[in-house]
């Protein structure tokens, strides 16, 4: 009996650790051939989108909606989402054994709705360092915008903080967009974005200038040098010797810059992450060329050969393209280039709202004897 016991206490031992093998290789993409009985292994793609409910196409073929998991032998595959009313989103990926391929397609419509936010002119619009603000002026004097979308009942229209003639003022933002300096061909002024300040109490800086410049200047390189702990020493350097411009992602997770000179990035920064970017990416930097480097996944992307602007949307994974007669967004790594707005526009005037569901453009509807105004334009 004693044996019996043993055996059956065994036996259950054995079939439950069989099963639950079988289990582990199932959780970590493994199917079953039946063809010949064995276990092959398999990635997963993990695919969400923003609208939900769109489909997922891999190479052609419906395999299911969004907010899924699709299990993939491994290879390299066209991807697409597709939705109703929504530029389609594709991708080539290159799914590999054991391991979990995550994507998140923002889908922008393909008729973005259009209203304008000025009526008696933008002139010179300046955006803050942060993407929060926007200053412009007209024959009324300076105003301020605040590029966010609020609920229903807060007011998000623009606010005078200044009057008088400006137009052809130049104005400078200060690090945490909290005062602005404004050049005229009179005199230099320093102004509280949050408050108005009737000309007549203009308090003119012009001998404080170089002193107020240099105090931005040295509270920027703090913050910068803050956001330089997050790289890999290497690409801290590079950034600080053979770079003339660069900005981090909202998220601080990477860092957008342009070449002043050529460079090497060294593979295996860090250790490589299983399911990082398999996108072409490019080590050698040269000088004039735009990159993104993602700081997690050791990863350095072309996204501009051309020197033109490029400004982060707010989901810190995409790029806001400002070209001539259009506008482009396009995924951080310089794939996925979707034309979001195709029309008169004064490029390369076109910024985002803080939650990246819309847009600001300046434009005079391709009338030169209109006065340009700020339009609001609606991608999502």
């Amino acid at each position: 009996m004693a044996k019996l016991r043993v055996l059956i206490l065994l036996s259950t031992m054995i079939v439950v650790g069989v099963i639950g093998y079988f289990v582990s290789l199932v959780a970590r993409g493994y199917r079953f051939d039946t063809d010949t009985f064995t276990f092959l292994a398999n990635g997963i793609l993990v695919a969400k989108s923003d609208s939900d409910g769109a489909s997922i196409f891999i190479d052609g073929d419906l395999k299911g909606a969004t907010n899924s998991n699709l299990k993939l032998s491994p290879n390299t595959y066209d991807v697409e989402i597709k939705k109703n009313g929504y530029i389609s989103w594709k991708k080539r990926l290159t799914i590999k054994k054991e391991e979990v391929t995550q994507i998140t397609a923002q889908l922008f419509k393909i008729a973005p709705s259009f209203s304008p936010v000025t009526f008696d002119g933008a002139e010179n619009p300046v955006v803050s360092s942060d993407f929060s603000k926007i200053a412009y002026t007209n024959r009324e004097g300076l105003f301020i915008m605040t590029v966010s979308s609020l609920p229903i009942g807060f007011p998000n229209d623009p606010k005078k903080i200044a009057d008088g003639e400006l137009i052809g003022s130049t104005y400078t933002f200060s690090p945490n967009s909290r005062e602005i300096m404004v050049e005229t061909k009179t005199g230099v002024y320093l102004l509280n974005v949050n408050e108005f300040t009737s000309q007549d109490n203009f308090v003119n800086v012009i001998a404080q200038k170089t002193s107020i410049l240099k105090n931005w200047k040295l509270e920027k390189s703090k913050k910068d040098g803050s956001e330089f702990k997050l790289l890999p020493l290497e690409m801290a350097s590079i950034l600080g010797k053979d770079v003339s411009d660069f900005t981090f992602s909202p998220d601080e997770t990477m860092v957008m810059y342009t070449a002043s000179n050529e460079a090497k990035i060294k593979k295996g920064l860090i250790e490589e992450l299983p399911g990082s970017s398999t996108q072409k990416e490019e080590r050698d930097i040269k000088v004039g060329n735009t990159y993104i480097y993602d700081i997690k996944e050791d990863k350095n992307f072309l996204v501009s050969d051309t020197g033109r602007s490029l400004y982060w949307l707010p989901t810190s994974r995409h790029l806001i393209v400002p070209d001539e007669g259009k506008i482009i967004i396009m995924d951080y790594d310089g794939t996925n280039r979707q034309t979001v707005f195709s029309g008169d526009y004064i490029a390369p005037h076109a910024y985002p709202f803080v939650n990246a569901s819309k847009l600001l453009i300046l434009t005079n509807l391709g009338s030169d004897s209109i006065t340009p105004n700020l339009y609001s334009l609606s991608i999502k």
